[in-house]
């Protein structure tokens, strides 16, 4: 089946041009060959053969696209015809003539005429005659054969094609003339088999010719391109990896820091619960709270780890709660939950904020849950900057079931589950004892042992089971299965799987497996549980020779990449929800291990057998340490191939034929492997054979395979489960083509390409072809019997995400515009991440291939190539996208050897040829190899044609010139201790290798050199190595004077080719330069400008190549510079350089800096600044602008780097380079002129901008709208409905709550911050709400940052202002007019949640700060940061611009010429200021102490002055409020950079640094945005908001319009100012502290100010009145916050007024109140006891009350003894004194925390009354009956009888109206008192009547009351009932009330049957007596 399109011909064609056409099929396309220079027609005259594997669909559609062809900018398309297949398909063929319509879909003139021809399944064809297919067969076969493969590229050689020939354009092997359709093979092929069938099917040509090319797609060609690879235009080379080192083992440092807030609703009685917080092994416990059941804690834990990143993720973090811990006993868990880390590192900020833990009980999963635990979860790596939202007082009640601890889209009812792991068998054992032993015991019993004993460990969500053990087996068989129970869905997302080795020392692993839950389940609406299997799943490890020590023995863990194949696990998993209400239900979650129902052998698929197929053509760049001895490389598959190890491979029977098999064998194929002779078959050869290494150069060797190239094959037998492979190519298929589509976008964006948009559209068409194509393969049914469910479930999934997809880019590909490119593109990398998800096969079935380098039997390095790369298939999107192809390998390391500097050299480079199929299929396996090659059999005899070969010898060489153009190189690695390099470069091609010039002292090196490597000899055909050259490797080293040279990088490239016959002329020729990304390891390390072209040395020798004409360099030698139409094309440019000043140099060699000078340097000019004669007084430059004029490339992007040195000049004219720093892009230094057009620089006319005066009512919005022309007045005025809106809110809060107008007096600074926060958080809430874009916002940065470095920027400022107001119109916000919802007009500030650098551009408004590095960059890539290569900073700025500039700009007013383009910039002499700071508070300090806490104290240090405020430590805390401010006098320039750091007090010891933050004044003194005071929001003389600035709003504005040369200001009619063309408007009138008005010009002067943004030309956003918020960062921990510090900086120079005394931000001191809470009585308590004597229910009550958080102050009343009803009369007073933050809402207590404290801590809890009732025992311990918990600030406010007070009141399910105690001061009512039942439900254990009364301290000692019922003001005593005493201590009572009330009858009538018992008795008892008198007669 095939597609087969004619292009004739396109005519009526505009202009004059190189013309390409673009033909597309199903998402595949391909490209003719480019035609030059043609005019209105274009005669193409090209066949496209696309071969189908399914039948082609009436609707499917044919585009053809012409383009005019450009070689350097993207191609322009000309139009495009698209075509209805329908007609096709019902004819076979058509022929078409059309015209094409553009872009917009309009019809233009051109018109082309095109041939269509359609083979279809049943072997119709359109009718062909025979010359169409072969072209004319006279030609000879060479000429033939190169004009089948001709148009490969672009540019094919029109010479070789007789005129009128057709061309058949194919990628790959020219199938045809090798078929020749059935007619005998051409002499070329292997020789024809005796048996094999003339008869050639359609399909068999698809899978000859299925290698489509690619062809090069103009649009997906990146110019510069990422690693000029991103394309991979061959198509018989794969990409290499260039990031060569293994990531994912390396250790890096984590923390996790958990708060636990608080605890509600724990199940249990009266208990003393404690919070255990568990991460991994490392446990640790909040403080105990007694008696309650929501505790409240608020204690910060942080978990620090310094472990790889898998290790991490898989740690459980578990919280528990414990009721009564105490030192003696554990005791009893209540609840636990838990997750892994990985969950939390999901999470958007890698944290989970202020959410609810849901606890259950893992013994008794019939439970329900036991509560909720409130914590913050966040989890930071290195270099992770935490947005904490921001700690203020959080008082709002939390929606618990709103806010739980899970992840998105995990619903809140969890069930629990069993998940089984069944374990059914293990093969491929490696041994794992030393054959020593083995012998031994050989020798005495006579017994061969397999030397493992296997068991099978799995671990699960913190617990592990394991199976039992196979004793001596390689091939153990279990059958048995481990039952976890948890909930689901779990929160763990990956369960480990070990092998283990039981041994009687200890066991190890063997292999490890993660089965990651996310893979093998589905979370949607048509989801399925987790499944797995029973499939096998392949385990790799260290090598598999045993020793005793084995260093590799953590890959065995499953950290970091396996380097062999270790073993294979059969396993299952399955997943049973549990009904927990079923009494049989086995209600503990331990694990179980139980026997498994044993599987069938084949349940896996079917046994096939596999040819693994490999050549190697290159051997080079192979390590000097391993060039001593004969090296080979050995290629395993699981254990087949592995001849090393001892165990060779687990002798599997071969398949035996079942009958009725014979007849599916292919015909083709019949004697693939010959069934007659078992021993002739094929043996594995799995190594090449010994060979000496040559010597390449210093550093590397190379094998000399010469033409003869050895090969390797193996034959292995798997479960044939390729159908999963399959999928996951396509899908891989899928993925890489739109990575490299997104790569080229984002190249596109980089590099200022036009059109990104349209590229971007074709990546999402491509997409939307891709996952249409996979739902047509993917569901053939194959192998139906071999698929376990979860190839089902996974199949429909993916089919249903796919489709999804497929739509999806369908719809977007309509949205993309220019604008939202980038939106797009994010949304395309969730394409892609879905994708690459989605195509990992978590049921894996063919292991992965090895390569081992041995030297001398030892294992060297290795290469792991996976085998779904390499697997072959007939349908091209299936087939693996190594197969058959040759691959570049970089082999490396094992384990950790290859991590830092060690993985970084390349141990050799391999150009393998890998291919891997069923044997039956094998005939094509060496289809992708270049050709000209003849095979060499093993001598096996003869007949045995079919074998493979075992080397391969190439007939055809090629010899060709490779011409390195290497221009230069830009941000390298610093190699020397001096922080520059001298660097240079190794080019490596095959087997030779050339050096560049070194070039010292340098990270930015110009090379500008041509190498030149002649007599290359490549092996294969001339056409195609024309399209697949191998590629050049390039490492960049530093040369080092002593030993040899360090490595810096490496990079590759591939060169262009120039065929002998074709001309060295454009469009191909000469090449462009490009940027070649280097690595060094996985870290980028730089780029390479440079260009490589690869030329065929014809007949006539080098005579025909282009001529090196280069101006050889006299200075240089022999050195060739790059030739003139490479190198980039130069025009003049200048370039001016501000220096200002040195700072914070550090000492060079032990001496100090004294007299430091700065050189700039780029492309070889420079200028040298003025020398600073004293460093130490005056570390600032006299000169302050100098300027060199230098030659650079036209193309900005080609700019070369500026570096930036400075060396100290010492005595005798010696140099020491002190540090250095390079400015890698100028282009934010470019001076582009303003653009006068823009709106804010038009001058003419009024804008008036109203600030009316403040009316309460009014909410002013402003809406400025700045149009030059008009006269707009702004109308203010509030909306109607925000009216409405309050008026209803007034109405619909309780009365309670609303709040009268704060009296000025009570206001202080903190009600200000407070309300400040409140607008923070409220804008943060609108925010995420509205959702601003930030993305626009940047958009519009960087299109108006690009202006220049000074002007240019108030555009964005503007817009960013803009959308300030937006937001502020929103909701409660800064401006003045905005009246807040519940705190009326209150004056705010600004809190910034971040630093105030990163809001105003760090004040690099024209002063920049660049680093001066020196030292080595850190070898470790993430371990030394660039913080400590840091000597010193240099402050200066660039500007830079083409030489002769436009006339106007030099002409403005004032210009001076010695400042050139640095106009009014301040003089830099030196200069004393005042420094204020004030330090507001921290929050979420790194615990100090072993506590878990810190005595944080604050230390400033600023020059000399070094101020520790060690007296003022605040105990215990890690949220301290220091409230303090600091005034330090300091000099400008020396003293410029201030160090605010909290440290640790310590009793003994010295104090520790929790963390500090340096903050750089003078750029913020000296910037335009006037950071020195900020500007306040309204101006008053008196009271909290009081003006803190020196000058007044006024003389502000006067002097910002002298310095900016702006007119004004002009102070009009009362309330109105004029500045430039802006009118401003606000209040004309002030108040006084004795509350006189009198005129003022402050308010309007200040409403100028608020905007000076508006103001043409000189505006920007001034400081506004802040709070900043700076993270604390310790050195020894780098790069992570150890918490935050509020704080802000005044400055005021002292040449000004002084300013006046500091604010008085002091914390607020709470304030004493006094609680008296009378107990009256009870009702309806619960009867606990039976009565002793009558067995009544009856209870002896008394209530416990308490203060939340002061248990030891608890206070009973007395007992009621014997209530018989329920009730109980009290009259009891309780009082509680306690100090109170009412801004916080929070009590304060100050205790000791134990018996051992130094000093008190003061703690900070809500406000919370308890109240208790309780059952007094005697004997035993007394017995809670029920409780209620009272919030003072809102409570229920109580019943007025208690038949009126309900259950319902407290657990607020009906609305009661809610009180604050501090509002009402006394209320009075009845409570319900609460229990839980045993199902966990509230019930109803009694009322109580109680009266609150507050008073403040004052108050309550002039009005004093007695505690309890004594004086004074006592209370009178209950009135109880007779019954309410003690009965053992009052017994005649008891006999009284008990006995003789109830039994008087029953007593009476026993006294009188008790009377005759007495006689009766009396009688009896004197009887004998008498008797015997009687007898003796006495």
């Amino acid at each position: 089946m095939a597609l087969l399109v004619h292009l004739k011909t396109v005519s009526e064609l505009r202009g004059r041009g190189d013309r390409i056409a673009k033909v597309t099929f199903r998402g595949q396309s391909f490209y003719s060959r480019v035609l030059e220079n043609c005019e209105d027609v274009a005669d193409f005259d090209e066949t496209f053969r696309w071969p189908v594997a399914s039948d082609i669909d009436k609707n499917e559609m044919l585009e053809v696209q012409i383009f005019n062809y450009s070689k350097v900018f993207s191609n322009k398309l000309v139009g495009t015809f698209r075509m209805v297949l329908q007609k096709v398909v019902e004819d076979n063929h058509v022929e078409v003539t059309d015209t094409l319509m553009d872009d917009n879909n309009a019809i233009i003139k051109t018109s082309l005429c095109v041939e269509i021809r359609y083979q279809a399944t049943d072997g119709t064809v359109g009718s062909w005659d025979d010359g169409d297919f072969l072209g004319d067969e006279s030609l000879p076969e060479e000429e033939k054969d190169s004009q089948e493969t001709d148009g490969l590229l672009p540019s094919s050689r029109p010479s070789s094609r007789p005129p009128g020939e057709k061309s058949f354009r194919r990628a790959g092997r020219s199938v045809f003339s090798a078929m020749k359709l059935g007619k005998s093979r051409s002499h070329k092929e292997e020789p024809q088999r005796q048996d094999e069938p003339a008869v050639l099917e359609m399909e068999d040509l698809d899978h000859l010719a299925i290698r489509l090319g690619e062809g090069l797609d103009p649009d997906s060609v990146s110019l510069a391109s990422v690693t000029a690879l991103t394309t991979n235009v061959s198509n018989k080379r794969s990409k290499p990896d260039i990031k060569m080192e293994p990531s994912s083992g390396r250790p890096m440092d984590y923390q996790v820091s958990i708060t636990v807030i608080e605890a509600r609703q724990l199940v249990g009685l009266n208990m003393d619960p404690v919070v255990c917080v568990e991460v991994g092994d490392d446990k640790k416990y909040t403080s105990m709270k007694e008696s309650t059941n929501c505790p409240y804690y608020n204690e910060y834990f942080v978990f620090d780890f310094h472990v790889s990143p898998d290790v991490m993720f898989d740690k459980i973090i578990k919280i528990s709660v414990i009721h009564s811990k105490n030192l003696l006993r554990s005791g009893t868990l209540v609840g636990s939950f838990k997750m892994d880390v990985g969950t939390v590192y999901s999470q958007p900020e890698h944290q989970f904020h202020h959410k609810w833990a849901i606890l259950s009980d893992p013994d008794d999963i019939s439970a329900g849950l036991k509560g909720y635990v409130k914590c913050d979860v966040a989890v930071v790596g290195k270099g992770d900057n935490i947005k904490t939202p921001h700690k203020a007082n959080e008082t709002e009640e939390d929606d618990i079931e709103g806010n739980l601890l899970l992840p998105e889209g995990v619903p809140a009812e969890r069930q629990w589950a069993r998940f089984y792991v069944k374990i059914y068998r293990a093969e491929g054992l490696p041994r794992m004892n030393t054959s020593l032993m083995a012998n031994v015991k050989k020798a005495f019993i006579g017994e061969n042992k397999d030397l493992v004993d296997p068991y099978v460990q799995v671990f699960f969500a913190g617990q592990k089971g394991k199976t039992s053990v196979q004793k001596s087996s390689y091939e153990p068989l279990w059958n048995e299965q481990v039952v976890f129970t948890d909930l689901f869905p779990p929160l763990c997302k990956r369960m480990k799987v070990q092998i283990r080795d039981s041994d009687k020392v200890n066991d190890v692993a063997i292999g490890t497996h993660f089965i990651d839950l996310r893979k093998i389940s589905n979370d949607g609406d048509k989801g399925f549980l987790p499944t797995l299997g029973p499939a096998w799943v392949n385990m790799y490890g260290s090598t598999r020779n045993y020793t005793l020590l084995d260093e590799h023995q953590d890959l065995n863990e499953g950290q970091g990449e396996g380097v062999s194949f270790r073993a294979r696990l059969m396993l299952g998993l399955a997943v049973e929800i549990l009904d927990t209400s079923n009494p049989e239900l086995n209600s503990s979650t331990e694990v179980q291990v139980e026997q498994a129902t044993p599987v069938s052998e084949s349940c896996t698929g079917k046994m096939e057998e596999f040819f693994l197929f490999g050549a190697f053509l290159e051997a080079s760049m192979i390590d000097r340490k391993n060039g001593d001895k004969p090296v080979t490389f050995e290629v395993t598959i699981g254990n087949y191939g592995n001849e090393v190890d001892g165990l060779s491979r687990p002798q599997r029977p071969r398949p035996r034929k079942e009958p009725g098999d014979e007849e599916e064998v292919d015909l083709i194929q019949n004697s693939s492997d010959d069934e007659g002779d078992d021993s002739g078959d094929l043996a594995s050869v799995s190594s090449t054979s010994p060979m000496r290494p040559q010597i390449t150069d210093r550093n590397y060797f190379h094998l000399p395979y010469l033409e003869r190239k050895p090969c390797i094959y193996i034959k292995s037998w798997w479960p044939d489960q390729r159908r999963r492979l399959y999928n996951a190519n396509i899908m891989d298929h899928i993925a890489d083509k739109l990575e490299e589509g997104l790569n080229d976008v984002q190249e596109m964006i980089k590099t200022e390409k036009s059109y990104p948009e349209r590229r971007l559209r074709g990546v999402l068409e491509e997409l939307s072809c891709g996952c249409h194509r996979f739902l047509s393969l993917a569901d053939k049914d194959q192998g139906h019997s071999y698929r376990t469910k979860l190839d089902r479930e996974r199949l429909k999934s993916c089919m249903r995400e796919l489709e999804s997809m497929g739509q999806q880019a369908k719809s977007l590909r309509a949205q993309v515009k220019r604008h939202t490119v980038r939106d797009k593109m994010r949304l395309c990398q969730n394409f892609l991440q879905k994708l690459r998800f989605l195509a990992d096969e978590p049921q894996h079935s063919i292991p992965d291939v090895f390569i081992w380098m041995m030297n001398n039997n030892k294992r060297i390095a290795y290469a792991r190539v996976p085998s779904k790369d390499l697997l072959f298939s007939i349908v091209e999107e299936e087939l693996g996208k190594d197969c058959a192809k040759v691959k570049t390998l970089f082999l490396k390391l094992p384990g950790k050897r290859g991590f830092g500097s060690a993985g970084w050299t390349v141990q050799a480079k391999l150009e393998l040829y890998l291919w891997l199929g069923l044997s039956k299929q094998r005939k094509d396996f060496l289809c992708g190899l270049p050709c000209g090659f003849e095979e060499v059999k093993a001598a096996q005899g003869l007949g045995l044609h079919s074998f493979p070969p075992i080397s391969l010898v190439y007939t055809k060489k090629q010899t060709f010139q490779l011409r390195a153009h290497m221009y230069q190189a830009r941000s390298l690695f610093a190699a020397d201790s001096s922080g520059l390099s001298d660097p240079f470069a190794r080019v490596f091609f095959i087997n030779q290798s050339q050096c560049t010039e070194v070039l010292n002292e340098t990270l930015c090196p110009t090379w500008d050199q041509m190498l030149v490597f002649d007599n290359l000899e490549l092996y294969g055909e001339a056409h195609e190595l024309r399209d697949d050259p191998p590629i050049i490797v390039i490492e960049i080293y530093d040369q080092d004077a002593m030993g040899k040279a360090d490595f810096m990088g490496r990079t590759f490239a591939k060169p262009l080719v120039k065929m002998a016959d074709e001309a060295y002329s454009p469009p191909r020729f000469p090449p462009q330069l490009e940027y070649y990304q280097i690595y060094r390891g996985n870290a980028t390390a730089g780029d390479l400008l440079a260009a490589f072209e690869l030329l065929q040395i014809g007949p006539s020798g080098k005579a025909d190549l282009p001529p090196i004409n280069g101006p050889v360099d006299v200075d240089r030698g022999p050195i060739m510079p790059v030739p003139v139409g490479i190198r980039p094309v130069l025009s003049k440019y200048r370039v001016e350089v501000l220096f200002w000043g040195l700072r914070d140099l550090k000492r060079v060699n032990l001496a100090q800096v004294d007299r430091p000078r700065v050189d700039i340097e780029c492309a070889g000019k420079g200028v040298q600044s003025s020398l600073i004669h004293n460093y130490k007084k005056n570390p600032n430059f006299n000169t302050l602008v100098k300027w060199f004029e230098v030659d650079l490339p036209e193309n900005e992007l080609l700019h070369p780097p500026l570096n930036i040195r400075v060396v100290d000049c010492r005595a005798f004219g010696r140099y020491t380079l002190v540090g250095s720093h390079a400015v890698s892009s100028l282009r934010r230094f470019i001076y582009r002129p303003p653009d006068r057009s823009a709106p804010n620089w038009n001058t003419t006319g009024e804008v008036v901008v109203s600030m009316e005066p403040e009316v309460p009512v009014k909410k002013l919005e402003t809406m400025v709208k700045l149009d030059a022309t008009s006269d707009a007045v702004i109308k203010v005025d509030v909306a109607e409905d925000e009216k409405e809106k309050k008026k209803k809110k007034k109405k619909g809060t309780s009365e309670e709550l609303e709040e009268e107008e704060p009296d000025e007096s009570m206001l202080d600074w903190w009600s200000k911050y407070f309300s400040s926060i409140d607008t923070m958080k409220e804008q943060l809430r609108q925010q995420e709400a509205s959702g601003i874009d930030l993305e626009e916002k940047e958009e519009m940065d960087n299109a108006e940052g690009s202006k220049g470095p000074m002007k240019g920027k108030e555009k964005a400022r503007a817009a960013k202002e803009e959308k300030k107001k937006k937001t502020q119109n929103l909701g409660p916000s800064q401006g003045p007019e905005t009246s807040e919802k519940k705190k009326p007009k209150i004056d705010e500030l600004k809190v910034y949640p971040k630093e105030l650098e990163s809001e105003f551009n760090n004040f690099e408004d024209w002063l920049h700060t660049f680093n001066l590095l020196r030292g080595k960059t850190g070898d470790d890539e993430d371990g030394s940061t660039e913080e400590e290569r840091i000597v010193g900073r240099f402050k200066g700025s660039l500007c830079v611009y083409k030489v002769p500039l436009p006339e106007d700009m030099a002409r403005e007013a004032g210009y001076d010429p010695t400042y050139g383009m640095f106009q009014g910039i301040p003089s830099n002499d030196p200069i004393n200021v005042l420094v204020r700071v004030y330090v507001v508070r921290a929050t979420d300090l790194h615990p100090a102490d072993i506590n878990g806490k810190a005595d944080p104290y604050i230390a400033i240090r600023l020059g000399k002055t070094d101020i520790r405020d060690k007296e003022n430590y605040i105990s215990k805390q890690l949220n301290p409020v220091f409230g303090k401010s600091f005034d330090i006098e300091a000099s400008f320039p020396m003293e410029s950079m201030l160090t605010v750091a909290v440290y640790d007090w310590d009793l003994v010891g010295t104090d520790d640094l929790i963390g500090e933050t340096k903050i750089d004044l003078e750029n913020r003194f000296y910037s335009k945005h006037r950071a020195t005071c900020g500007i306040a929001q309204t101006y008053s003389l008196h009271g909290y908001n009081i003006w803190r600035d020196p000058m007044k709003p006024s003389q502000i504005l006067t002097r910002l319009c002298k310095e900016g040369k702006v007119d004004g200001p002009h102070f009009g009619p009362p309330g109105r100012v004029k500045v430039a063309n802006r009118v401003f408007t606000g209040p004309s009138e002030i108040e006084d502290e004795n509350g006189q008005k009198k005129p003022t010009e402050e308010h309007v002067a200040l409403s100028a100010l608020r905007h000076w943004e508006d103001i043409p030309r000189v505006g920007c956003r001034l400081v506004p009145e802040h709070v900043e918020t700076r993270p604390l960062l310790n050195p020894d921990k780098p790069g992570i916050e150890q918490g935050r510090l509020e704080l802000w900086v005044d400055m005021f120079p002292m040449d000004m007024p002084a300013p006046g005394t500091p604010l008085d931000i002091s914390p607020r001191k709470p304030k004493k109140y006094e609680l008296r809470v009378i107990v009256w009585n009870t009702d309806e308590v619960v009867l606990e006891d039976d009565d002793f004597f009558t067995g009544e229910k009856s209870s002896d009550i008394f209530v416990r009350g308490w203060l939340k958080g002061q248990q030891e102050d608890k206070q009973d009343t007395d007992v009621h003894y014997h209530s018989l009803t329920g009730e109980g009369n009290f009259n009891w007073r309780y009082l509680f004194p306690f100090d109170y933050l009412a801004a916080e809402e929070k009590i304060v207590i100050s205790k000791k925390e134990s018996m051992f404290s130094w000093d008190e801590t003061e703690y900070k809890i809500p406000a919370r009354l308890t109240l208790q009732i309780w059952d007094a025992d005697h004997f035993s311990a007394d017995d809670f009956l029920g409780a209620i918990e009272l919030d003072l600030n809102r409570f229920p406010r109580g019943a007025k009888t208690a038949k009126q007070c309900t259950m319902e009141m407290a657990t607020g399910e009906v609305d009661v109206p809610l009180v604050s105690i501090f509002k009402q001061k006394r209320v009075k009512g009845w409570w319900p008192l609460l229990a839980r039942d045993e199902n966990d439900e509230f019930e109803l254990t009694g009322k109580v009547e109680a009266e609150l009364h507050l008073l403040t301290a004052e108050e309550a000692e002039k009005n004093p009351v007695g505690l309890a019922r004594n004086e004074p003001d006592p209370l009178e005593k209950p009135n109880r009932p007779d019954t309410s005493f003690i009965w053992f201590l009052n017994p005649l009572k008891s006999a009284r009330y008990f006995l003789w009330h109830t039994y008087r009858w029953l007593l009476l009538k026993l006294l009188l049957l008790l009377l005759p018992l007495l006689l009766l008795a009396l009688f009896l008892y004197s009887l004998p007596g008498y008797l015997a008198k009687k007898i003796l007669g006495a």
